[in-house]
């Protein structure tokens, strides 16, 4: 090494400060300081997404299955909305095909079912209608009919002694009823230019609509349908006088004046109607009547002077006649001769409407242009399943 370069190296060697090097040896250590923070980062986030996924997986084991419906309603209730609006239908066939225990399209059967939530709002308006459907009994069924089996007789029965024989008791009768389902369909209209408004509760409006078509046709079918083609009404079966009873009519009372009640008594009549009604079935006995009826029976009074109708706060502000609630009914028949305007009866005992919990609903976009009509279907049915639950007032002299 010749002594030049020597110098040389001796002269940089000398360039190096105390203050560089710390200054060198700080850098390096925060260096090293950063890279051990972000490796403690990185493990810290990859804990918590091990703890994450072994919460989701506890959360959706202990599920309720009530949370699981509520995630696969909401999507098909936008689906639904997207078909209601645009006829877009290929959100409801995509949740047919991934949630096929909900069964959402029945395009086969003629449309597609209507979400929960606008069901369950048909259903409400049509169980607060004035129809025989707020009193009577409600079931709700899979198949295509119900049966009911009615035990008309009483089983026998009898003392007993330890010494003495004990005889053979009587067997009671059944008899089977079955009440078929029927169709009942509504198609209200709307315009395209409605559907096209985002601030249009399409859902709200269709539901509203097709409760009440609804419960006009049900309601009138209730009272006298013929049970062709629809639900069998109490009033089409047979009618006779209440002494003269047996299964399979309804019994009746007479006023005693052609197409009115009695002249001198007209109260009587009411009277009558209520006791002829087993003891049994009165405690939760009601009236039906249309509103022309309900006006002509409100202005009678017993013998002391006392209205016999009462309605105000003390009985919730429901109409009573002799102490019973009275359903006004328009579907009941006028008061005239031989009509049967009045009825009385529990009719949760004596009448039954079965009834399938899908409605379905298909979107015809081509047939009322520029408007769309929704054709709605439901099956339900209804008949008497106690011939001894029902009595009418018949305006004839007997």
């Amino acid at each position: 090494m010749t002594n030049s370069e020597t110098g040389s190296r001796a002269g940089g060697a000398a360039t190096k400060t105390p203050g560089v090097e710390v200054k060198a040896a700080m850098s390096g250590f925060l260096r090293e300081f950063e890279e051990f923070q972000q490796a403690i980062k990185l493990k810290l986030k990859d804990q918590e997404e091990k703890l994450a996924m072994l919460h989701a997986k506890s959360v959706k084991i202990d599920r309720p299955a009530l949370s699981r419906t509520a995630e696969v309603e909401l999507p098909h209730r936008k689906a639904f909305s997207a078909y209601l609006r645009s006829g877009d239908d290929d959100g409801l066939r995509h949740l047919s095909l991934e949630e096929k225990g909900m069964s959402t399209a029945v395009a086969a059967d003629g449309g597609f079912l209507v979400d929960s939530q606008t069901a369950e709002q048909i259903k409400s308006i049509l169980n607060a209608a004035a129809s025989l459907r707020s009193i009577a009994s409600v079931v709700t069924v899979e198949a295509s009919a119900y049966d009911v089996l009615v035990d008309h007789t009483d089983m026998g029965a009898g003392w007993a002694d330890e010494t003495a024989s004990t005889s053979e008791t009587a067997t009671p009768q059944l008899d089977r009823i079955s009440i078929p389902l029927h169709e009942l369909s509504a198609m209200p209209k709307v315009s395209q230019r409605l559907l096209d408004d985002s601030a249009f509760d399409v859902e709200g409006w269709l539901a509203a609509r097709i409760a009440d078509k609804f419960a006009r046709a049900e309601g009138a079918a209730f009272v006298s349908g013929d049970g062709v083609g629809k639900p069998r009404g109490f009033l089409s079966h047979p009618k006779v006088p209440d002494s003269a009873w047996s299964w399979g009519s309804l019994g009746y009372v007479a006023t005693g004046n052609a197409g009115d009640f009695n002249g001198a008594e007209p109260a009587d009549a009411i009277v009558d109607l209520v006791y002829s009604l087993g003891a049994n079935y009165r405690t939760r006995a009601s009236f039906v009547m249309n509103s022309k009826t309900a006006g002509a029976v409100r202005k009678m009074k017993d013998a002391d002077g006392r209205f016999l109708w009462s309605d105000g706060l003390g009985n919730g502000g429901s109409a009573r006649l002799m102490g019973y609630p009275v359903l006004i009914s328009e579907d009941m028949p006028d008061i005239a001769a031989d009509s049967f305007a009045i009825a009385f009866g529990d009719f949760s005992a004596g009448y039954t409407i079965a009834e399938r919990p899908d409605l379905r609903i298909l979107r015809d976009p081509f047939s009322a242009k520029p408007n769309v009509l929704f054709y709605a279907t439901k099956r339900i049915g209804g008949d008497v399943t106690d011939f001894s639950a029902i009595k009418l007032l018949k305006f004839a002299l007997s």
